[in-house]
Protein backbone atom coordinates (compact mmCIF):
# COMPACT_ATOMS: atom_id res chain seq x y z
CA UNK A 1 0.00 0.00 0.00
CA UNK A 2 1.30 3.44 -0.88
CA UNK A 3 0.73 6.88 0.61
CA UNK A 4 1.52 10.35 -0.64
CA UNK A 5 4.65 11.87 0.84
CA UNK A 6 6.23 15.30 0.36
CA UNK A 7 9.96 14.69 0.87
CA UNK A 8 11.25 17.56 -1.26
CA UNK A 9 9.18 20.61 -0.37
CA UNK A 10 12.33 22.73 -0.46
CA UNK A 11 11.98 22.52 -4.25
CA UNK A 12 8.37 23.80 -4.24
CA UNK A 13 7.74 27.10 -6.02
CA UNK A 14 4.08 27.34 -5.05
CA UNK A 15 2.81 26.75 -8.59
CA UNK A 16 -0.21 24.74 -7.33
CA UNK A 17 0.06 22.24 -10.21
CA UNK A 18 -0.46 19.37 -7.77
CA UNK A 19 -3.56 20.98 -6.29
CA UNK A 20 -5.02 21.74 -9.70
CA UNK A 21 -4.39 18.15 -10.84
CA UNK A 22 -6.11 16.77 -7.74
CA UNK A 23 -9.03 19.17 -8.02
CA UNK A 24 -9.59 18.35 -11.69
CA UNK A 25 -8.82 14.62 -11.77
CA UNK A 26 -10.23 13.56 -8.40
CA UNK A 27 -12.90 16.14 -7.58
CA UNK A 28 -13.92 17.34 -11.07
CA UNK A 29 -13.22 20.99 -10.23
CA UNK A 30 -10.57 23.46 -11.30
CA UNK A 31 -9.46 25.36 -8.22
CA UNK A 32 -6.42 24.77 -6.04
CA UNK A 33 -8.66 25.34 -3.02
CA UNK A 34 -10.96 22.42 -3.89
CA UNK A 35 -8.30 19.72 -3.75
CA UNK A 36 -7.07 17.09 -1.33
CA UNK A 37 -3.60 18.67 -1.36
CA UNK A 38 -3.14 22.40 -0.89
CA UNK A 39 0.04 24.47 -0.97
CA UNK A 40 0.57 27.32 1.49
CA UNK A 41 3.50 29.69 2.06
CA UNK A 42 5.29 28.81 5.29
CA UNK A 43 5.98 32.40 6.40
CA UNK A 44 5.74 34.33 3.17
CA UNK A 45 6.76 33.31 -0.34
CA UNK A 46 10.50 33.64 0.29
CA UNK A 47 10.42 31.18 3.21
CA UNK A 48 9.17 28.21 1.20
CA UNK A 49 5.95 26.26 0.98
CA UNK A 50 4.12 23.55 2.86
CA UNK A 51 1.78 20.91 1.46
CA UNK A 52 -1.34 20.47 3.57
CA UNK A 53 -2.86 17.03 3.07
CA UNK A 54 -3.97 13.92 4.89
CA UNK A 55 -0.93 12.43 6.65
CA UNK A 56 -2.43 8.91 6.69
CA UNK A 57 -3.05 8.77 10.42
CA UNK A 58 -3.30 5.36 11.95
CA UNK A 59 -6.03 6.54 14.35
CA UNK A 60 -8.12 8.35 11.67
CA UNK A 61 -9.94 10.81 13.96
CA UNK A 62 -11.81 12.22 10.94
CA UNK A 63 -13.36 8.83 10.21
CA UNK A 64 -14.29 8.40 13.86
CA UNK A 65 -15.99 11.82 13.84
CA UNK A 66 -17.94 11.08 10.63
CA UNK A 67 -21.49 10.09 11.62
CA UNK A 68 -22.40 8.55 8.24
CA UNK A 69 -19.34 6.46 7.41
CA UNK A 70 -18.44 8.69 4.43
CA UNK A 71 -14.86 8.57 5.67
CA UNK A 72 -13.58 5.09 6.42
CA UNK A 73 -10.17 3.64 7.17
CA UNK A 74 -7.89 2.84 4.25
CA UNK A 75 -5.46 -0.08 4.43
CA UNK A 76 -2.03 1.37 5.14
CA UNK A 77 -3.37 4.61 6.64
CA UNK A 78 -5.52 7.49 5.57
CA UNK A 79 -9.14 7.36 4.54
CA UNK A 80 -11.47 6.40 1.76
CA UNK A 81 -14.09 9.02 0.98
CA UNK A 82 -17.62 8.31 -0.23
CA UNK A 83 -19.28 11.39 -1.74
CA UNK A 84 -22.59 9.51 -1.72
CA UNK A 85 -22.55 8.98 2.06
CA UNK A 86 -21.31 12.48 2.90
CA UNK A 87 -24.02 14.78 4.31
CA UNK A 88 -21.62 17.76 4.45
CA UNK A 89 -22.05 18.04 8.22
CA UNK A 90 -18.39 19.03 8.58
CA UNK A 91 -17.71 17.01 11.74
CA UNK A 92 -14.55 15.61 10.14
CA UNK A 93 -12.95 19.02 9.53
CA UNK A 94 -12.10 19.98 13.15
CA UNK A 95 -11.30 16.33 13.95
CA UNK A 96 -8.30 16.30 11.58
CA UNK A 97 -5.18 17.07 13.64
CA UNK A 98 -3.30 18.56 10.64
CA UNK A 99 -6.11 20.57 8.97
CA UNK A 100 -5.97 18.18 6.05
CA UNK A 101 -9.71 18.32 5.33
CA UNK A 102 -11.28 21.36 3.75
CA UNK A 103 -14.90 22.46 3.52
CA UNK A 104 -16.26 25.83 2.37
CA UNK A 105 -19.63 27.13 3.58
CA UNK A 106 -21.14 23.72 4.31
CA UNK A 107 -20.17 22.57 0.82
CA UNK A 108 -18.38 19.40 -0.26
CA UNK A 109 -15.47 17.87 1.64
CA UNK A 110 -11.99 17.80 0.10
CA UNK A 111 -9.46 15.32 1.50
CA UNK A 112 -6.35 13.59 0.14
CA UNK A 113 -7.17 9.97 -0.60
CA UNK A 114 -3.55 9.04 -1.42
CA UNK A 115 -4.35 8.18 -5.03
CA UNK A 116 -1.15 9.75 -6.41
CA UNK A 117 -2.85 11.70 -9.21
CA UNK A 118 -0.94 14.84 -8.18
CA UNK A 119 2.57 13.35 -8.27
CA UNK A 120 3.14 13.44 -12.04
CA UNK A 121 1.94 17.04 -12.23
CA UNK A 122 4.54 18.46 -9.84
CA UNK A 123 7.20 19.97 -12.14
CA UNK A 124 9.84 19.98 -9.38
CA UNK A 125 9.52 16.44 -8.01
CA UNK A 126 8.36 17.52 -4.56
CA UNK A 127 5.85 14.67 -4.18
CA UNK A 128 6.09 10.91 -4.34
CA UNK A 129 4.11 7.83 -3.54
CA UNK A 130 5.93 5.61 -1.05
CA UNK A 131 5.25 2.20 0.41
CA UNK A 132 3.90 2.46 3.92
CA UNK A 133 6.79 0.29 5.12
CA UNK A 134 9.39 2.59 3.47
CA UNK A 135 8.28 5.89 4.99
CA UNK A 136 10.66 7.62 7.37
CA UNK A 137 7.88 8.05 9.92
CA UNK A 138 6.09 4.90 10.97
CA UNK A 139 2.32 4.72 11.15
CA UNK A 140 2.59 4.76 14.95
CA UNK A 141 4.26 8.18 14.83
CA UNK A 142 1.51 9.77 12.75
CA UNK A 143 -1.63 10.35 14.78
Amino acid sequence: MKILDTPHMERCTGCHSCSLACARLVYGRLSWETAGIRIYPVAGPSAGFDARRCLACKTRPCAIACPTGALSGRTGGGVLFSKELCTRCGDCVPACPVSGILQYNEGPIFVCIHCGQCVDYCPHGCLEMVDVHDTARSQEEVS
